[in-house]
């Protein structure tokens, strides 16, 4: 994935400006492709140069106001044809991972407070998830759309599931150890 991608799904969703944007990449897209306000901006500006997008016309001088975009077809035709295009999955890189193997050579000490600390974090994400979920799908998705931001959301509570259920059996091996 990439960012001109996120950052096209989420104006088709709704046209925004860019604080705009980069808070709802804050509140929703950012859970599973992160970016910061400052890349977001700049790809702004690629896309709006590429004819990608383009910033809605405004009433208000354009000194002090916030530009709003809007996906153009040439946008729209670029995600069609980027969610259509074949990738494989993405191998783990995960610090966490490689701190267990390198412990496995030189000692686990703070090992055991990593583990507990990550944990918490993933129940923690684990419990905004479920939230959301209660929140924005209290009952089966109605459409399309909502079954597929579903989906999303179910795959990180997955994901958040995963994780709790291996460090804690990492954490019980470590303790018998």
């Amino acid at each position: 994935m990439s960012l001109p991608h996120a950052i096209l799904t989420a104006l088709l969703e709704k046209p925004s400006s860019g604080l705009e944007l980069a808070r709802r990449f804050d509140k929703s897209i950012g859970y599973f492709w992160s970016a910061t306000h400052q890349q977001i901006y700049r790809e702004l500006g690629r896309l709006e140069e590429s004819g990608m997008i383009r910033a809605l016309p405004s009433e208000r001088p354009a000194q002090g106001r916030r530009k709003e975009y809007e996906v153009l077809p040439a946008g729209r035709a670029e995600l069609s044809d980027w969610v259509a295009c074949g990738e494989d999955p993405k191998q783990v890189r995960d610090p966490l991972l490689l701190r267990m193997r390198a412990a496995a050579v030189v000692g686990t000490t703070g090992l055991e407070a990593e583990l507990e600390r990550h944990l918490e974090l993933h129940r923690r994400q684990l419990a905004e998830y479920e939230e959301i979920e209660r929140r924005d799908f209290p009952d089966s998705p109605g459409n399309e759309p909502d079954l597929l931001r579903h989906l999303v959301l179910q795959g990180g509570i997955d994901l958040e599931t995963f994780w709790i259920g291996w460090l804690t059996k990492a954490l019980a091996g470590l303790r018998k150890a």
